[in-house]
């Protein structure tokens, strides 16, 4: 189904009008988002796709509104990943809270520009080559058995180790090699001027870790999504609007990243599926098969996952908090014993 053009210059008029007021009216330059903040916004930009979705659903068809729904759910869950980067990737650079926003925000931008780029190159190869399907799906899959294999293997000092390392980033020591740095960033912005030349921030060098980090999921989340669909209008806006949330919900979410033990389990899982889902459904549409998974099933599977993964993360956060409770307890009673 072509996309009117309307819809596509409706669309974009859209994005840029939400994302001045993100940037102007939303945020203040310099201010540390607080957590009821961000929730009240990530409640907006949800309740936007929501609106959107239902649009969708009146002008464009139930199917089309299915796979725009669960489209954004995928990107969303998946994007949760980015979150974790996200406090790496500041803790790396020692990037004071209040300019975060900013950093995030030119960050998000360009990820609009190059994830059409993706998707408009991920379309095109299943236009030309239909075959490509299977390697996308087992692409998803092979990803998805590795990162519960990672999950497994990983624990907090790793991850710290993965803090430090940003610094020796590929990129990052080219800049450094080839344009002049400095480590004052008093001023928020992301170049200095010093003695009449300008020198690179920390916060650029965020910038630039965020974006590549950006690419490097882009590459896993694209193929996920046009498993659900192949309407570049609607991969294309699910993904943005699950970008543009992702600000508000790094900042609502900060705080208490280490309860989601578990989700990221769900998340491999759900590439694993999605992955699955490509190929058979490929392979059913060749063959003239019925057995195929429908859209809506996808997404009451991907839902299923993602709560139960949630709920258990929460079970776990509160047994460890009752656990650290009772140890200091249990060290008092021996030491009265004896």
């Amino acid at each position: 189904m072509e996309t009117s053009s309307v819809f596509w210059i409706g669309f974009l008029i859209l994005i840029v009008v939400l994302l001045i007021l993100d940037m102007f009216v939303f945020h203040k330059k310099g201010e540390i988002v607080s957590v009821k903040k961000a929730l009240w916004l990530s409640l907006f930009w949800i309740s936007l796709a929501l609106i959107f979705n239902v649009i969708v659903y009146f002008i464009m068809g139930k199917e089309l509104a299915f796979e725009f729904l669960t489209a954004y759910v995928i990107e969303k869950s998946l994007s949760v990943d980015n979150l974790f980067v996200f406090i790496l990737i500041f803790s790396s650079f020692k990037i004071d809270p209040k300019y975060q926003h900013d950093v995030l925000f030119w960050g998000i931008l360009g990820a609009l520009v190059f994830r059409a780029i993706f998707i408009f190159a991920g379309i095109a190869l299943i236009e030309r080559f239909a075959w490509i399907m299977y390697v996308f799906g087992g692409f998803l899959v092979i990803t998805g058995i590795k990162m519960v294999l990672d999950n497994f293997k990983e624990n907090k000092q790793e991850e710290n180790e993965s803090a430090k390392d940003l610094n020796q980033n590929f990129f990052v020591r080219l800049i450094r090699k080839y344009f002049p740095t400095t480590d004052d960033m008093s001023d928020g912005k992301f170049f200095k001027k010093i003695n009449g030349r300008h020198f690179a921030t920390p916060l650029f060098m965020s910038l630039i870790v965020i974006e590549l980090t950006d690419l490097v999921f882009a590459v896993d989340s694209i193929p996920a999504v046009l498993a659900i669909s192949t309407n570049m209008f609607i991969v294309y806006t699910s993904n943005i609007f699950a970008i543009l949330g992702l600000r508000s919900l790094y900042f609502a979410l900060r705080g208490v990243m280490d309860y989601f033990h578990y989700l990221k389990y769900a998340l491999s899982i759900i590439l694993v599926f999605i992955g699955s889902k490509m190929m058979i459904n490929h392979f059913a549409h060749t063959q003239n098969s019925e057995f195929y998974i429908p859209t809506l099933t996808s997404l009451f599977i991907i839902i299923a996952l993602i709560t139960v993964s949630i709920i258990a993360s929460v079970i776990r956060s509160k047994k460890m908090e009752k656990k650290v409770i009772a140890e200091p307890i249990i060290n008092t009673s021996e030491r009265k014993e004896i």
